[in-house]
């Protein structure tokens, strides 16, 4: 790799920890703000740690998207109660008080899946948007609108609601078309050959968040719905 190859993809890393970092002192401070919820501030960093796949394409070598999410797993749990460096989660304080307000390891299991996920598709990171954007914005939507509006509840693992619910299948029907527009145009396939990957892996994504432990739905979410997503031929 060329010299100014490796430079162009340092400088896009960094942008993304820079990113990265914004986000999550921005996250750390909005609970603070009157009137939003330290869930509601969780949710923001959900959603915009998310829109990291759309950044993927521009990297050409397939290890830079892997090292962008990879530190943040020991991050992550250097923030958690359960960090054996008490002094590194003070420091991290921001962080650790979403994750103590949140599930413990529910950020440490999102770090982990975007950097499995980016070590084996990072040249199909349309791929990697199927696996992270319903963890994003669809279940940010699941408990923001199941908790102002769920009427109807039901438990199958963890407590949820049909509100809830039908918010994740939509918003990530929504935003998996929006994702898969964006990169067809720009890897150059038809929408439309993978329309019922879509909608597969969205009803998949939407029933497994219903099955799955709170902070665990970080680990399956993405799984099955990339999982999905390839069965239904969408990585052809």
């Amino acid at each position: 790799m060329l010299a100014s190859e490796v430079l162009a993809n340092a400088l896009i890393m960094l942008g993304c920890y820079l990113y990265i970092v914004i986000v999550i002192l921005v996250s750390g401070r909005l609970y603070k703000l009157r009137g939003i919820s330290p869930k509601t501030s969780r949710k923001f960093l959900h959603v915009m740690i998310g829109n990291l796949p759309f950044i993927i394409p521009f990297f050409s070598s397939p290890i830079f998207p892997a090292l962008v999410a990879a530190p943040f797993i020991v991050v992550t749990f250097l923030a958690t109660p359960s960090s054996p460096l008490k002094g590194v989660s003070k420091k991290l304080k921001g962080l650790s008080e979403l994750t103590e307000e949140g599930h413990q390891w529910g950020l440490v299991f999102y770090a982990i899946s975007y950097t499995c996920l980016a070590l084996l598709f990072s040249q199909k990171a349309y791929v990697i948007a199927v696996g992270i954007l319903p963890m994003a914005y669809g279940d940010a939507a699941a408990s923001i609108i199941g908790e102002k509006y769920g009427q109807h509840n039901y438990k199958l693992v963890a407590k949820k609601s049909i509100e809830g619910s039908a918010a994740m299948f939509l918003v990530t029907l929504l935003v998996l078309f929006c994702g898969l527009a964006f990169f067809s145009w720009l890897y150059g396939f038809s929408f439309y050959s993978r329309f019922l990957a879509v909608i597969a892996a969205a009803t998949v994504a939407t029933l497994v968040e219903a099955f799955s432990p709170r902070g665990l739905d970080n680990l399956t979410v993405p799984a099955f719905s990339v999982l999905t997503f390839l069965i239904y031929g969408g990585g052809g």
